[in-house]
């Protein structure tokens, strides 16, 4: 499915890079790894080959599901849940666990609606900012264009 160079979304870790494909032998069966570097932290992924799927490694969005996803963020007529902060954190990760870029754009628009509304627990601004820089690098690899000008297209959804 992937090759040496190819880029790679891993759920909730983000994009990163095929830097290799290795076979390695664990408790007596030989199996195959894509060894995944992620771009944002320098952090090495094993994942095999055969369990892509199973864990949510997927391609990069194509240039064509970018207005998607901003059709995603400028939706304002969305339910915010008034349930507790830390079952909304819960749901909001499982969201982002999903892999789907769409996804965490929900999460993202969500938690820029409810910050207008009330302050953020901790987590939840943590979660804010992952869910950001996820949707800044995949968007500015999908359309081969700078993270700066991304950056900017985000801001003005939400100014």
């Amino acid at each position: 499915m992937f090759n040496i160079g190819d880029m790679a979304v891993y759920p909730a870790h983000g994009v990163g890079v095929i830097e290799k494909i290795e076979s390695q032998e664990i408790s007596g069966c030989k199996q195959d790894f894509y060894v995944m570097r992620i771009l944002d932290n320098d952090m090495t992924i094993m994942i095999p080959t055969g369990n892509v799927e199973n864990v949510g490694l997927r391609e990069i969005i194509g240039r064509t599901d970018v207005p998607k996803l901003y059709s995603i963020l400028k939706k304002r007529n969305v339910t915010i849940d008034n349930q507790t902060w830390n079952r909304r954190y819960r749901e909001y990760m499982e969201k982002i666990k999903t892999g789907s870029v769409f996804e965490v754009a929900k999460v993202y628009r969500d938690l820029l609606i409810l910050k207008l509304e009330k302050e953020l627990s901790f987590g939840e601004r943590k979660m804010l900012d992952t869910a950001r820089n996820l949707l800044i690098r995949e968007i500015s690899l999908a359309e081969d264009v700078n993270e700066e000008q991304v950056k900017k297209d985000l801001d003005k959804i939400f100014s």
